[in-house]
């Protein structure tokens, strides 16, 4: 990652941890991603945008490998995600190989046009939702 992209992901994730996040995870139906704290063991909550489709949840994520709660999937792909103000819990899973800008005209607009517009390394995210 450049030295511009780096500062750029510095300011952004500082903005949104001490923040966007804390105001945006107290709505109650602000969608929020769950994982398990990859040192801690403590849940952690990150507010997200993405879409339900059938039995899955797509997100993208705006720093990829980068992003704390992508470093807690890779350590613990167990998740839960609040739907409409429902908890689901799911398995994670980290997609590579999928295009994350394609795959932003499929979720809601506002919150794909921040990933586009903050993010210096988008990777697509799929939880699989338990029934």
């Amino acid at each position: 990652m450049s030295g511009r992209a780096e500062r750029k992901q510095r300011v952004v994730t500082r903005f949104q941890r001490y923040l966007a996040n804390p105001l945006n995870r107290r709505l109650p139906f602000q969608t929020l991603l769950e994982t398990t704290g990859r040192s801690s063991g403590l849940p952690r909550r990150t507010p997200v945008g993405g879409r339900r489709v059938g039995d899955s949840f797509w997100l993208v994520s705006e720093f990829g490998t980068k992003s704390q709660y992508v470093r807690n999937i890779q350590a613990d792909p167990r998740v839960r995600v609040r739907i409409a103000g429902r908890w689901h819990h799911g398995t994670a899973h980290l997609l590579p190989d999928d295009d994350p800008v394609a795959r932003l005209r499929s979720l809601p607009r506002f919150n794909s046009a921040a990933v586009r517009a903050f993010g210096t390394d988008l990777l697509t995210v799929r939880v699989d939702l338990e029934r």
